[in-house]
């Protein structure tokens, strides 16, 4: 299906954009929403990846894990998580070398039998191919808490930085540079808010896979304009509540007592999830941003092809979409 352009960074169905007018609350997705994660997330997992095979599975040449990779392992609905795809890619990357093969080509294989159970897909199909990472698996203690996973404390200390590390966990960090979270750009405007609260008061909420100190770190008093009783930090809750799990999205719009709202995200986990509760009778419509990634265009594309019925460039364009301004 091909969408309409309405305007410039703004595709839909002319029934969406009429029914939206109706909608009385919005919650949003952190990264690749509210805040531009490229420099900051996605190149924690390339350093974190790197670091691991080559000081802890001690492999000296191995592919680089690209942006079109994390992107590629993100399409499958499984890897809204950034250390799940660590994870994947680091196991990925340690198979095709223990099997002789090319590290990119192996990738892609991966993700091709990669599906929405994300990191229990990748390891069936590693196990199914004899590329023996039974050792490194057990090294990297995944998933299990942050601070006795080996994999998520080096992620942890990467992107947090020393500072950072200490105060959310307690432990010094074996890394003195910066952390990556420094790198986030904040993408929301206090403008923004304020011309969406006009609308919305107080029905205006966060259901991201980021803890709420990192959030808060990022958004400083920006976080304070949302709900934060009926927000969802995942990375705060149980591994069962992870997208594409609907509850958290409907605990969310329960508790705005929304009759119909918004769902602004930018993966195919966020997608999957709304749709998923609109499935069990929630009237929540998705809102597609496509204008952080690397490849929008492909993004799009991927968005259309799953039916998805709005897609902007970027979420200062929901004035417009809403006719608010």
């Amino acid at each position: 299906m091909t969408l309409k352009k309405m305007e410039d960074g703004i595709y839909a169905k002319e029934s969406t954009i009429n029914e939206i007018q109706n909608i009385d609350g919005i919650i949003f997705d952190c990264d690749g929403v509210l805040v531009d994660v490229s420099n900051s997330y996605d190149l924690a997992i390339q350093k974190t990846t790197a670091y691991i095979l080559k000081e802890i599975a001690n492999i000296s040449k191995f592919d680089p894990v690209t942006f079109k990779i994390i992107d590629a392992f993100k399409a499958t609905g499984g890897f809204n998580d950034e250390v799940d795809l660590t994870y994947a890619a680091i196991l990925s990357l340690a198979a095709a070398n223990n099997l002789k093969k090319s590290g990119i080509k192996f990738l892609f294989e991966v993700i091709k039998n990669a599906d929405q159970t994300g990191i229990k897909s990748v390891e069936k199909f590693l196990d199914n191919s004899n590329a023996n990472v039974a050792v490194l698996k057990k090294k990297l203690d995944y998933p299990d808490r942050h601070l006795d996973s080996l994999l998520y404390s080096i992620f942890d200390q990467i992107f947090y930085g020393p500072e950072l590390y200490f105060k959310l966990f307690k432990k010094n960090s074996n890394f003195k540079e910066h952390g990556l979270i420094e790198n986030d750009i904040v993408l929301l405007k206090k403008e923004l808010l304020e011309i969406l609260k006009k609308k919305f008061g107080n029905k205006i909420a966060i259901v991201s896979g980021r803890g709420i100190e990192s959030i808060r770190y990022s958004l400083e008093e920006l976080l304070n304009e949302f709900d934060i009783k009926n927000s969802f930090f995942l990375e705060d809750e149980s591994r069962e509540l992870a997208k594409p799990n609907p509850t958290s999205l409907i605990r969310t719009f329960t508790g705005l007592k929304s009759s119909h709202c918004l769902y602004v995200g930018d993966s195919m986990e966020d997608f999957i999830m709304t749709q998923k509760a609109a499935e069990m009778g929630n009237k929540i419509t998705f809102c597609g941003i496509i204008g952080t990634s690397k490849y929008p265009e492909e993004k799009k594309k991927l968005f259309e092809e799953k039916n998805v019925s709005l897609i902007l460039n970027s979420i200062d364009l929901l004035p417009k979409v809403l006719n608010l301004v």
